[in-house]
């Protein structure tokens, strides 16, 4: 029986400043406590494990005991017990080693804070005072330790954080060590058995050894993102992603890779099947979580992916990230910006590759996430091209329900084609019923349908694929001719250009400031008129969206409407009609000039009061209705 009073030790100058950060300022969330004692329990045992190894010869004490993790606690008396039977310490160590605190670590590691400005952002590997985060809920902290050697001698170390600690030998300590919390009364929560199995199922599920919570294991599935692909079935994935993910669905595929440079990086990333945006959960928040040597640093990371990839579920563990002191962020953020850079495109890759070998596969994943890479095209320049590239869309080549890619798109068109075609509508038959289509059809030209109104967006930051700009099939300056003829030549006789101008003329004069410009067009086959967009940098319905949102959020009012420019169909029997009856009946003419002007606005999507227009058409019926 050990009789040896304790000794008493005080703390350095430096370390009393250093616990005095570690437990008032360094940590936000107290329960850190709990994944740095396991961390550096499983630290302990890897180290026994590799002596094991190292020195086969080794007389190691204790050599039966299991190699895992015991967390128990007393709830009412607020305790809890973390125990390892890992290498343990011997009395000289726990005084240079428990956390470096005691040793010249501290003092590197106040200046290093100093050089930064105190904003605590050093690393808690490089100076090992994780540890003395246990001293923001306790009142005390015992460690009782036994070093691995047969020869060794079991110690008790104690300290209440403010300043001094004691030491002296025990009797009966297994191999390891034994920390003993008594909690404040404040966080006696912590002691809960529900708590703790929480806390180690968030921070520390993937320890390699098992950790067991009054007896039961927590740490039921593995790392498996350090296996080999060829070691891992298609049903441990599949369980991986459901564990990882908390979800119920199961992935549509799933990314496993390694890497060495510019950082070592172990990831293993999934697509969901379900887009829990689409039915209406609200943002989906990043779902790819940073771990450092199996140990959880962030479950929900902000900068690791770009924003657009935030329906991807996953892991990325890295040994190479200098964590800060609390591991709660990240010390350098262009380390970040690498590991953002490499796993996006990976991803990228990934789908690149499903969308050449697999196209049923990826154009299942382009309807229900399609509107993330849409959404990638106007918020990230460097991925665009490839994102670009992705892009699916309906087109007038194209059954209803199927998608073309922009490169098969140019691999169609015509060799005059210098841009690609697209136009905006709120549904296929919308677009097909509606005027713009008709001269790109009359000379089998292909135009790309666009039914959502990010797309709108897409085209507008992307401007170009391929060195081919993006145009809206409703823009003015379009000719068709120079790349196709008409292969409808039978559309009947045009006016005569004198008529055609005449009534382009009483036209304008009827509609005023409505219209900038009224003028025949060639373009259109089977409708009589047409409102053609001449803003280069917004469509009619980009500007209508951006005056919604206006609306919606109180932002700057973008002033009245400008007037529109008018084309009409000089084939067309009503402009061929009109052309006479303005002469002989310029009120009705009016009225009809009117009306087409509405009926064209409505094909374009800009009529938003149709009041005016249905009094009018009384009016024409009524006029007519009476001859």
């Amino acid at each position: 029986m050990t009789t040896q009073a304790p000794e008493r030790h005080e703390f350095q100058a430096e370390v009393k400043q250093v616990l005095d950060i570690v437990v008032h300022s360094l940590y936000t969330d107290k329960e850190i406590f709990v994944r740095e004692l396991v961390s550096n329990a499983s630290d302990a045992t890897e180290k026994l494990r590799h002596t094991q190894v190292a020195e086969k010869d080794a007389d190691v004490f204790d050599p039966d005991l299991d190699l895992e993790i015991q967390v128990t606690s007393d709830e009412e008396a607020g305790e809890i017990t973390i125990r390892d039977f890992g290498i343990g310490m011997t009395h000289d160590e726990l005084i240079e080693n428990l956390g470096t605190i005691a040793h010249s670590g501290s003092k590197a590691f106040l200046n290093a804070l100093k050089a930064s400005g105190e904003r605590n952002d050093n690393l808690i590997g490089q100076f090992g005072v994780g540890f003395y985060s246990v001293f923001m809920v306790a009142d005390s902290v015992k460690v009782y330790t036994r070093s691995w050697h047969k020869e060794g001698q079991c110690y008790c170390w104690s300290s209440d954080g403010s300043g001094a600690y004691e030491i002296e030998p025990v009797d009966g300590e297994r191999r390891g060590t034994r920390i003993v919390i008594s909690l404040k009364d404040a966080y006696k929560d912590f002691a809960k058995k529900a708590r703790l199995e929480a806390i180690i199922k968030k921070y520390s599920a993937f320890v390699q050894f098992p950790v067991l919570v009054e007896g039961d294991k927590l740490n039921t599935v593995g790392a498996i993102w350090l296996k080999s692909k060829s070691d891992i079935s298609d049903e441990e994935y599949k369980e991986f992603y459901k564990f990882q993910a908390k979800a119920f669905d199961e992935p549509r595929f799933w990314l496993h890779f390694s890497a060495d440079a510019p950082l070592s990086i172990n990831a293993l990333i999934f697509a969901p099947t379900e887009n829990m945006e689409g039915f209406g959960f609200g943002r989906m928040e990043p779902g790819v979580a940073l771990y450092c040597r199996k140990v959880l640093i962030d479950s929900e990371p902000k900068n690791l992916l770009p924003d657009w990839l935030r329906f991807v579920r996953g892991v990325v563990d890295s040994a190479d990230l200098p964590l800060n002191i609390s591991r709660e962020s990240m010390q350098d953020s262009s380390l970040i910006q690498k590991l953002n850079k490499v796993i996006t495109k990976r991803f990228l890759k990934t789908l690149e590759e499903k969308a050449k070998k697999e196209p049923e596969v990826y154009n299942d994943f382009w309807q229900n996430f399609g509107l993330f890479l849409k959404e990638g095209v106007t918020t990230d320049f460097t991925h665009r091209d490839q994102l670009l590239g992705l892009l699916r869309y309906e087109s007038s080549y194209t059954e209803k329900g199927t998608t073309t890619s922009l490169s098969d798109y140019l691999s169609r068109a015509p060799e005059g084609q210098k841009e690609i075609y697209y136009l905006f509508g709120p549904s296929r038959e919308a677009i097909e019923s509606g005027p713009y289509i008709e001269a790109f059809k009359a000379r089998n030209i292909e135009v790309l349908y666009l039914y959502e109104p990010i797309d709108e967006f897409v085209m507008n930051h992307a401007r170009a694929f391929e060195e081919k700009n993006f145009v809206s099939a409703d823009s003015d300056e379009i000719d068709l001719d120079a790349i196709a003829p008409e292969t409808d030549t039978d559309k009947g006789e045009a006016l005569e250009a004198s008529a055609s101008e005449a009534l382009c003329a009483f036209i304008k004069e009827t509609l005023g400031d409505e219209v900038s410009e009224v003028s025949a067009s060639d373009r259109l086959v089977g409708s009589p008129a047409m409102i053609v967009n001449a803003d280069k940098m917004m469509t009619a319905q980009m500007r209508k969206m951006m005056k919604a949102m206006q609306q919606k959020t109180g932002g700057p009012d973008m002033g009245a409407e400008p007037p529109v420019k008018l084309q009409v169909n000089p084939r067309h029997p009503l402009v061929k009609n009109l052309a006479g009856l303005h002469e002989s009946n310029g009120e009705l003419a009016s009225l009809i000039s009117k009306q087409l002007l509405d009926n064209a606005r409505i094909a374009a999507g800009l009529l938003e009061d149709p009041s005016q227009m249905v009094q009018r058409n009384y009016k024409i019926l009524e006029q007519l209705s009476a001859k």
